[in-house]
């Protein structure tokens, strides 16, 4: 289905689940409720790290990163629970569906927030009723709460979804730009980080307002087509469509986990990164895809993020082909420095059953061979568990 642009003037919404993993077990726990609580990668570890915190968490300033044993100085009565994905997909999965009862124009943007284009079912006139009535429905049906930002297009609507939190209706019109966003500081707008600051300031933009003035060869000159892009943005213009088909053609499958502790030893990074693997391959199976671009995150003791990536020819799927890439590139890209996270995600993926049309015909028997083991095993898992079989070498 292609997004169809509508000839009445463009209404976005923006959802965005707040404090999604701690709001989703405070779902499936009703203890948990009221009180300071948070999502750690490691709770037993004083190490650990936060992966979300509850708002009664942060209202004494403990914040998502933010090691465990900081947090429990902060607060010693803070209750920590170790972070449960499939909950979470679960969880996501019945907030898209919620959505989709309203309008098939629903772009999911990651596992707890979207785009949805309203313009044909109220547009502006409906736009407050409609986002309340998701809203409600989300906190009634699942017991997850959300804020909403509505607004000509997905800048506006990402950025109003931001200003009230938790359970805010925002609306951001065009007109309000020069008022409310201008002043800001251009590390607030989305989209810019630190180092696209840096470069930023270098050239005397400090403010967004300072951004939506600059010259356009200066910034294309800095910034490339993202500069203009990002102007064009803190102008409070943004053309892209709420397209469905866009979440299709970016889905990838990913596993990362924090470390308790800063990890210096290769050996121990690389069975971090075969248990990733395992859990990719385990989840592209689950949703019958393979995929052709391998990444790895690296995220150092201070927070440094890297990811790198690579392009295979034929698409993976099993455990030990992913870890075979993913340990190639980390080897080939670590430097030393300890690590604090490791993440592996494979892109670019397709249907399985795509994947066995695209076979040539000289290696067809052998790769034909292979998914009927592989089925063989699937069906033996499923029955007396996962890892319950072991393949020959």
């Amino acid at each position: 289905m292609t997004a169809i642009r509508s000839s009445h003037p463009r209404v976005i919404l923006h959802l965005d689940m707040n404090s999604f993993f701690a709001s989703v077990e405070q779902a499936h726990d009703p203890k948990l409720k009221g009180i300071p609580m948070a999502v750690a990668g490691n709770p037993k570890e004083r190490r650990g790290i936060l992966v979300t915190c509850s708002y009664e968490a942060r209202a004494l300033g403990i914040y998502t990163t933010m090691s465990v044993g900081e947090a429990k100085r902060i607060c010693p009565e803070l209750v920590t629970v170790p972070p449960d994905h499939e909950k979470y997909r679960i969880a996501s999965d019945a907030v898209f569906s919620i959505l989709r009862t309203y309008t098939d124009l629903v772009e999911p943007v990651s596992i707890d927030e979207a785009f949805i284009d309203i313009t044909d079912i109220g547009g502006l006139t409906d736009a407050i009723q409609i986002a309340t009535h998701m809203q409600q429905r989300i906190l009634n049906e699942l017991d997850l709460p959300c804020s909403i930002g509505i607004a000509p297009n997905k800048f506006l609507a990402k950025t109003a979804s931001d200003m009230k939190k938790p359970m805010g209706i925002t609306i951001l019109r065009k007109r309000q730009v020069p008022e409310i966003l201008w002043p800001l500081p251009v590390i607030e707008m989305h989209g810019i980080g630190q180092s696209t600051e840096k470069r930023l300031n270098e050239i005397g933009v400090k403010t967004i307002g300072d951004l939506a003035k600059v010259e356009e060869a200066l910034i294309k000159t800095t910034l490339g087509k993202n500069g203009v892009r990002l102007r064009n943005r803190a102008n409070g213009n943004d053309h892209r469509i709420v397209d469905p088909e866009a979440a299709e053609e970016r889905k990838s499958v990913g596993s990362s986990t924090t470390l308790p502790i800063d990890e210096t030893e290769l050996d121990s990074c690389l069975e971090i990164l075969k248990k990733l693997a395992s859990n990719v391959s385990r989840r592209l199976d689950r949703n019958g895809l393979a995929g052709t671009v391998v990444m790895i995150q690296i995220r150092t003791s201070d927070w440094r993020n890297q990811t790198r990536s690579r392009t295979v020819l034929n698409p993976l799927y099993k455990p030990t082909d992913i870890f075979k890439e993913a340990a190639d590139l980390f080897k080939r890209h670590w430097d030393g420095e300890p690590v604090r996270l490791l993440g592996i995600t494979v892109s670019n993926t397709i249907p399985m059953n795509e994947l066995y049309e695209q076979l040539s015909i000289d290696n067809y028997e052998m790769h034909a061979k292979e998914a009927t083991v592989d089925e063989l095993v699937a069906k033996l898992e499923k029955k007396f568990g996962p890892n319950s079989v072991k393949r020959g070498l």
